[in-house]
């Protein structure tokens, strides 16, 4: 959770979470490092009047201060080349959810269940426990330690799906059906927000997401089919298909 004045990530809930604050630790310890051999260069300059009389040319010094920031770059690029290939590895999924981008709130599909619905923002404030700009009348429940596979678009502009403590961030652009492997490691309520300016309301499509146990995730999907069913009675046909494909699904536990 971000507080007021806080400059550092939020606590990682994911392994790729993890891996990038290890990177970023990495990065600025190099680049930290630099900086104080460059001040205290500077510092032995401006102490000796900016000349020396001792050292007209050197062939090493000009040999090893092109070599030291060879070697630098590389011992940066290393790792961020592997956390590259770890964001973009993609693992045979649990579950697929399909989010769609719309001016200005959120559609979910659950490819698995066939369940669409769509994610407003809470215009009530007066409720107790309620997140202001953050939380949704509907939230997505996912389950535990599952691998998941999220397929990002927009239907008109370009949004950003964005849940910082898990390290997703995907953009929705129209016509193009973006791909990002998620995983959590703790249960628990995550916000997000839209990361792309996508016109006036763009502060006002937040992301609510409920990581829970698998128990809690199948009672959240039978209430949402039964909610579906109860909303139109001539979806019969695609209820049935919904409650096959669902227990179908509880046969073979994640």
């Amino acid at each position: 959770m971000p507080f007021w004045s806080f400059t550092y990530f939020m606590d990682a809930n994911s392994p790729s979470m993890e891996q990038m604050i290890f990177f970023h630790d990495h990065s600025m310890m190099m680049m930290i490092s630099i900086i104080l051999f460059l001040m205290l260069l500077n510092y032995y300059i401006i102490s000796n009047n900016f000349l020396n009389f001792y050292m007209k040319e050197n062939q090493l010094a000009e040999t090893m201060w092109t070599i030291t920031p060879m070697f630098m770059l590389i011992i940066i690029a290393i790792p961020s080349l592997r956390l590259l290939y770890l964001l973009e590895e993609i693992f045979w999924p649990d579950i697929t959810m399909k989010i769609i981008g719309h001016q200005w709130y959120w559609s979910y599909e659950l490819s698995n269940f066939e369940i669409i619905f769509d994610s407003f923002m809470n215009a009530s404030h007066s409720q107790f426990n309620n997140w202001l700009h953050l939380d949704t009348d509907n939230s997505i429940n996912l389950p535990l330690n599952s691998s998941l596979r999220l397929l990002v678009t927009s239907m008109d502009v370009i949004h950003a799906w964005t849940i910082q403590s898990l390290g997703v961030k995907t953009d929705a652009v129209p016509g193009r059906l973006n791909q990002i492997n998620m995983f959590s490691s703790r249960p628990g309520k995550y916000f997000g927000q839209c990361s792309e300016i996508c016109g006036m309301n763009h502060s006002f499509m937040p992301i609510s997401l409920n990581i829970t146990s698998m128990e809690t995730f199948n009672k959240w999907m039978k209430i949402m089919l039964k909610s579906l069913c109860s909303l139109n009675k001539s979806l019969s046909l695609l209820s049935c298909k919904m409650q096959t494909c669902y227990s179908e699904y509880l046969k073979y536990p994640l």
